[in-house]
């Protein structure tokens, strides 16, 4: 992946906007297909492909500054979930990330945030590392790829997510195709089978598959999503918490189970060691299918 190189710009067209008090830079082909990044957590809050906005953003959310921000698509780092001793989905999404280099092309346009190992995060993780998030935007597509540096002289173990919130017009007529056959761990019964063809979500719906080279398919009446991740991501979780838990959520209004679901590019079980002075690439892109 990388940065781009043709016809690159030192400062391709973007902007910089204040949202719910929140600093953040849009970035937009056109009106129809643009995105937002705040710079807490580096973290995508929406996504506009063809004039219509595809991700979920909790309309509960605090706006603070620190706490994590329900919706868009959270990076989790360096842990899962609450898979260790950091905070849940690790620190990466509650820090400040840099604004690092951008670049365009004809169809393209790209941003790079950036977050070292900070006082803050030092005191919970003895780490040394850098991590960069490239966030490209193509019409009707949004990559982002997260790469992790290990700046340190011993072995970088983490694992993490893009924990991409997908907006849907109603949960109970959304369906997910492309994972038929793979290993799925149902975390709500603590049960592994065999994914089915079809994936319907009519209550609280909390697995983890092994992943697949091929695309994933989200339906939800007109809209057609395809979601791809790289090999280096051994998992895809996906996750609806249903009416009970998503009433139980202080940062989420009562219906917003209904119209949202999340299919994220994961590291679960089994963390990622990245070797001192290695770097490790994995990313998510998601293309609107016609």
């Amino acid at each position: 992946m990388g940065m781009m190189t043709e016809r690159s710009i030192e400062k391709p067209l973007m902007s910089q906007e204040i949202f719910n008090g929140q600093v953040c830079e849009r970035i937009a082909l056109s009106a129809n297909d643009q995105v937002l990044i705040c710079h807490q957590g580096a973290h995508v809050v929406s996504w506009i492909a063809t004039a219509k906005e595809r991700l979920f953003l909790s309309s509960r959310n605090h706006w603070d500054g620190h706490s994590a921000i329900r919706g868009g698509i959270p990076i989790c780092f360096p842990q899962f979930n609450m898979r260790g001793p950091l905070v849940k989905h690790g620190f990466a999404r509650n820090s400040h990330w840099q604004l690092g280099a951008s670049a365009q092309t004809t169809d393209a346009m790209e941003q790079i945030f950036t977050l070292k190992n900070l006082d803050t995060s030092q005191t919970h993780w003895d780490q040394q590392f850098e991590a960069h998030l490239t966030i490209q935007l193509k019409k009707g597509q949004l990559q982002l790829e997260l790469s992790v540096n290990n700046s340190d002289t011993k072995p970088l173990l983490f694992t993490g997510a893009m924990h991409t919130y997908f907006k849907v017009a109603d949960i109970d007529q959304t369906k997910l195709t492309g994972l038929k056959d793979q290993s799925e761990w149902d975390s709500l019964t603590d049960v592994t089978s065999k994914a089915n063809e079809v994936l319907f979500f009519k209550s609280e719906f909390d697995r983890v598959y092994q992943s697949i080279p091929s695309p994933l398919h989200l339906q939800d009446g007109q809209q057609h999503l395809m979601i791809e991740q790289s090999n280096t991501w051994q998992n895809t979780v996906v996750w609806n918490p249903g009416s009970v838990k998503g009433a139980q959520l202080a940062d989420m209004p009562p219906d917003g189970y209904q119209h949202m679901l999340c299919v994220e590019a994961a590291q679960v079980f089994n963390p990622i060691e990245v070797l001192p002075k290695h770097t490790w690439q994995g990313w998510q892109r998601i293309i609107v299918a016609t």
